[in-house]
């Protein structure tokens, strides 16, 4: 089942931003990881910004999880607020994954391709020719 949660990007505030939401939605973190806890090989990570979260993800039902991180200004990324917000699809097929990407970045902006990660079979984030931001998400073992 194609699932639709929102990713939500902060300047060094998620980890508050996301206790507040579980002091108010309940519930126990699926996952929290600090950009330290990512494999050295995938990109440098300045020492000031490695306790920053690389990824938390909040389930608030049994279909719907709030998942966030900070940006890390020091490998380029910055939040702005009101593009904080993108959508995520978790999709069930490579296939699928390709075909909703390559579909939504007609006429948009690919930001990071689409590739194999570390956290991922594939993943892949773009802004659509309406400035709408999504990442896709394809893993073939989702419950490792």
């Amino acid at each position: 089942m194609l699932t639709v949660n929102p990713y939500l990007s902060f300047n060094g505030t998620c980890e508050a931003a996301f206790n507040f939401y579980k002091s108010i939605f309940g519930g126990e973190f699926e996952y929290l990881g600090r950009y330290k806890d990512m494999p050295d090989a995938t990109m440098p990570i300045p020492e000031e910004e490695k306790e920053k979260i690389m990824h938390v993800s909040l389930p608030l039902t049994e279909n719907v999880t709030l998942m966030g991180a900070d940006t890390a200004a020091g490998c380029g990324q910055i939040t702005t607020v009101g593009d904080n917000v993108a959508i995520t699809l978790c999709t069930e097929s490579a296939e699928e994954t390709k075909r909703i990407f390559n579909a939504l970045s007609e006429g948009g902006s690919v930001t990071m391709p689409l590739e194999k990660t570390f956290f991922a079979t594939l993943f892949g984030s773009l802004v659509d020719q309406f400035g709408i931001n999504w990442l896709l998400n394809y893993d073939e073992d989702p419950n490792k």
